[in-house]
């Protein structure tokens, strides 16, 4: 086993966060909101700070995993982004689709959120890819 790139797993962190910044802002905002159901009142209610860090936190677990695991068995780039693409569309997606179904969420949210998901993990392998 191989040391875990820390530098690779907060960057990667970093990189997943602001795919979900781009993503809940720019990209899908509107449609996150209305088929969330969480209203204008209750986003300018949150905390700010607190969800970041929240997310900041919750994204470098994921991403301390995936440093884990690259340091076991060291793959080459591709496989390294395929494991990236893996972990979003096949461990995180479930998982929130899970909770969905039970939570009748729409299947518009689920694909929203899904999305970015596959998106946030592959900027993670990405960087994972940069700094091997």
């Amino acid at each position: 086993m191989g040391p875990v790139n820390w530098l690779a797993v907060v960057l990667g962190a970093a990189a997943f966060f602001v795919v979900g910044a781009v993503w809940y802002s720019f990209l899908f905002s509107r449609a996150w909101q209305r088929e969330s159901g969480v209203t204008s009142a209750q986003m300018q209610g949150t905390s700010l700070p607190r969800l970041l860090i929240g997310t900041f936190l919750l994204e470098l677990v994921v991403s301390t995993m995936f440093g884990h695991l690259l340091a076991r068995t060291a793959p080459s780039p591709h496989v390294i982004m395929m494991m990236a693409f893996g972990f979003g569309l096949t461990i995180m997606t479930p998982a929130i689709g899970i909770n969905y179904l039970y939570q009748r969420k729409s299947l518009k949210l689920f694909l929203i959120d899904a999305g970015h998901f596959v998106a946030g993990a592959l900027a993670m392998g990405g960087v994972f890819v940069l700094l091997g």
